[in-house]
């Protein structure tokens, strides 16, 4: 079994009721997994959940996470979404120091960020941001200089994309084939656009 780290992206649709989350965190402790990012939330559909899980383990051992999941009860389906099409995001909300003299700076950084201003104060000011991960670790670095007072990140939501070719399941990536005509996975990440 390889010792190398591996971060895998697991979508679940569970059941909305209490306990299930502790059911799931700890199968991912008994197998020795990190969970790097977990997102929650109501569904689409009454009385479910969808989660969204970046998990980190032994190669080996996080390619099987999915099925592992799929043996308990409370879950509803259950896909490792790391090598399909996806679009992804994270969510932050930062409240950086801003008086009058430093708040016109705060902002041209936010501008160029798209970021949406939904607090200010006399001397802060709180910004959400989505994106990449790399996205908000580069604003919050650059507001560092001002002073930053509170970083709140929701980690990682993903979902398919929509198939571009009908008949096609979503989450295929639709540019690459192989010799046969056959779609195929690329080995690059995807993500956010």
């Amino acid at each position: 079994m390889s010792n190398h780290i591996e971060q895998r992206t697991i979508s679940a649709l569970v059941q909305d009721k209490p306990g299930v989350l502790a059911r799931i965190a700890g199968l991912f402790r008994r197998r020795g997994f990190n969970i790097a990012s977990l997102t929650v939330g109501r569904s689409e559909q009454e009385g479910l959940s969808r989660m969204t899980f970046v998990v980190e383990g032994a190669q080996e051992a996080v390619l099987k996470v999915s099925a592992q999941l799929d043996k308990l009860v409370d879950i509803v389906d259950v896909k490792d979404i790391t090598e399909s099409n996806i679009v992804w995001r994270e969510l932050a909300l930062i409240k950086v120091n801003a008086n009058s003299a430093t708040r016109s700076k705060v902002l041209e950084i936010a501008n160029i960020f798209r970021v949406n201003i939904v607090d200010i104060g006399v001397e802060s000011l709180t910004m959400e941001i989505s994106g990449g991960k790399q996205k908000i670790d580069s604003l919050i670095e650059l507001l560092k200089q001002f002073g930053v007072k509170e970083t709140l990140r929701t980690g990682r939501i993903a979902t398919l994309r929509g198939t571009l070719i009908e008949g096609e399941e979503d989450g295929v990536f639709q540019s690459e084939k192989d010799n046969d005509n056959n779609f195929i996975t690329p080995t690059y990440e995807s993500g956010s656009v």
